[in-house]
């Protein structure tokens, strides 16, 4: 009876064994299999023109197409492919261009290996990214509306017309020949960056982001603070900039070698607009890092400080026509020349129902 109980009891035992071992074989089995499932399966594939599959175009660092965020579709300008050129006199030609804009002072400055024409800024120190930057104030629309009217000077403009503007004024300098290779280039680089616009039409984020007007003047006081807190780091204490060879690896704000009075970023409106949406580095139209008032304020102090001053008495031969934050007069209203530079802006703008450009 005993051998019996005993021989049954070893019988259950074996098979509570073979149970827990065939579980354990299980619970292997799926620990391998779990890994592999993730590795091999990667789900179904987003629809045609998702978020994720836009995005996942534009990761070469080039811009992607219009691409969906919440609903919304971001459809900014984007310069075309310079090896999209197939000819090869005229690629060599746009990017020759190209370079002129991004190294101006390299070819062109005091320093330049061409000529010595300019004041040693690049062109890019105002037109960001070789005038490609969204709202970094490209070249987007120039190809696409010139030659134009233009009130500053009360004739029709072409091309290189604007761009020795740029040379005598922004870069304190002289103009270049149109006939030079160096104009044909830039002019070639512009037409072609631009050659995705249809004539007559504005590439979308062009020129400057829109900033309203503040409800006070401009204060260079108030602006001195945030240039010392905000951008004399990168444009030294002076404004003098940081030079490094024959070019500036951060541009002079002001001083000799800086824009003159004439350019267009003497005006508040145009600087204030610059750098809140391109300035400190890192900011972006999307994600500024001054606020509007610090944005005003500091246009207000570096303007305010010394610059070369180029005479311009043919500028804005109708007076009517003169934005109301042109820093000289005559004008055609009775503002004076202190609120037409600092502000406020608002009671001119009302006065007058001129825009700010």
């Amino acid at each position: 009876m005993q051998t019996q109980t005993s021989t049954s009891n070893s019988s259950g035992l074996y098979q509570v064994i073979n149970k827990l071992m065939w579980v354990i074989v299980v619970l292997i089995l799926g620990l391998i299999a779990i890994p592999l499932v993730m590795v091999f399966y990667k789900g179904p594939k987003p629809a045609a023109g998702t978020g994720v599959e836009a995005v996942a175009a534009g990761s070469n660092g080039q811009a992607a197409s219009p691409v969906p965020d919440n609903g919304k579709t971001s459809s900014y300008w984007t310069a075309p492919d310079l090896n999209g050129i197939a000819d090869a006199n005229k690629k060599e030609l746009v990017e020759y261009g190209k370079e002129l804009i991004a190294h101006t002072a390299k070819y062109l400055g005091p320093k330049g290996s061409v000529m010595a024409i300019s004041n040693g800024m690049n062109c890019q120190n105002c037109h960001l990214q070789a005038g490609t930057a969204v709202f970094g104030n490209n070249y987007g629309s120039v190809a696409s509306t010139y030659p134009k009217f233009r009130a500053r000077s009360g004739t029709k403009e072409d091309i290189p017309k604007r761009v020795n503007d740029c040379f005598e004024r922004s870069l304190n300098g002289k103009p270049l020949d149109e006939e030079s290779k160096e104009m044909k280039s830039i002019v070639a680089y512009i037409e072609y960056i631009g050659s995705n616009v249809p004539k007559g039409e504005k590439a979308a984020g062009s020129g400057l982001k829109e900033l309203a007007y503040l409800d006070r003047a401009a204060d260079p006081e108030k602006g001195k603070l945030v240039y010392a807190s905000k951008c004399a780091s990168c444009h030294q204490p002076d404004g003098a900039g940081l030079a490094m060879g024959e070019e500036y690896s951060f541009p002079p704000l002001w001083g000799k070698n800086s824009y003159n009075d004439a350019a267009g970023l003497f005006r508040l409106s145009n600087f204030a607009r610059y750098v809140k949406y391109n300035m400190p580095q890192g900011a972006t139209h999307e994600n500024p890092m001054l606020t509007d008032d610090e944005a005003w304020d500091v246009a207000a102090y570096v303007n305010s400080q010394q610059r070369p001053h180029k005479n311009t008495p043919k500028d804005w031969p109708d007076i009517s026509k003169k934005p109301i934050d042109h820093p000289f007069g005559p004008y055609a209203d009775q503002f004076t020349a202190k609120q037409h530079k600092y502000g406020p802006f608002k009671p001119i703008e009302s006065a007058t129902s001129k825009p700010k450009s």
